[in-house]
C-alpha cells in the first residue's frame, strides 16, 4: 500500500492586488478625460457683482447660450433657431414649470439677440428665467 497523500491547505485569503491595479487605471483614465468632457459654446459673459442664485432648488436649470453673432445653443452645445429653442424647452419642463432657465449671452451680443433668447423661453411657458453673468474680480468695488 502506498502512503497517504497529504492534503493541502485551503487558502482563504483573498488576493486584491488585481483590483487596485484597475482602480488606478481607471482613475487616471476618469483624470484624463474629465477635463475634454467640458461641453458648451464659448461665452464671454459680462463680469458683475452680484449675489449668487440659490441652491436649493431641486430641479436641474436648463441653460440656453446667445453667441456674439447671435446665435442659440442649448446646454450641450447644439445650435438651435429661436422656434427650435421654444419647442425643447417646452418639451423639458415639469407640469408647474417650475424648472429655471439661465440665459447667458456673451458681453459683447446685441440686446437684441438676447430678448430674442429670453421671448422664445418665455413662449415655451418657463416661469423662472435668469441672466447668468461671470463674477466680477475682487478689485472692481
Amino acid at each position: 500500500m502506498s502512503a497517504p497523500r497529504r492534503r493541502r491547505k485551503i487558502m482563504a485569503e483573498m488576493n486584491v492586488v488585481p483590483y487596485i491595479d484597475v482602480m488606478l487605471v481607471l482613475l487616471v483614465i476618469f483624470m484624463v478625460t474629465a477635463p475634454i468632457m467640458q461641453t458648451g459654446v464659448k461665452v464671454d459673459a459680462p463680469d458683475v457683482q452680484a449675489e449668487p442664485l440659490d441652491a436649493n432648488n431641486q430641479l436641474e436649470p436648463l441653460t440656453l447660450s446667445v453667441d456674439a453673432s447671435g446665435k442659440l445653443f442649448l446646454d450641450d452645445g447644439t445650435e438651435m433657431p429661436a422656434d427650435g429653442v421654444t419647442a425643447y424647452v417646452t418639451s423639458q419642463m415639469d407640469a408647474k414649470a417650475e424648472r429655471p432657465v439661465y440665459v447667458r449671452a456673451d458681453s459683447t451680443v446685441e440686446y437684441r439677440y438676447l430678448m430674442n433668447a429670453m421671448v422664445a423661453v418665455q413662449k415655451a411657458g418657463a416661469k423662472k428665467i435668469g441672466l447668468m453673468a461671470d463674477p466680477a474680480p475682487s478689485d472692481q468695488q
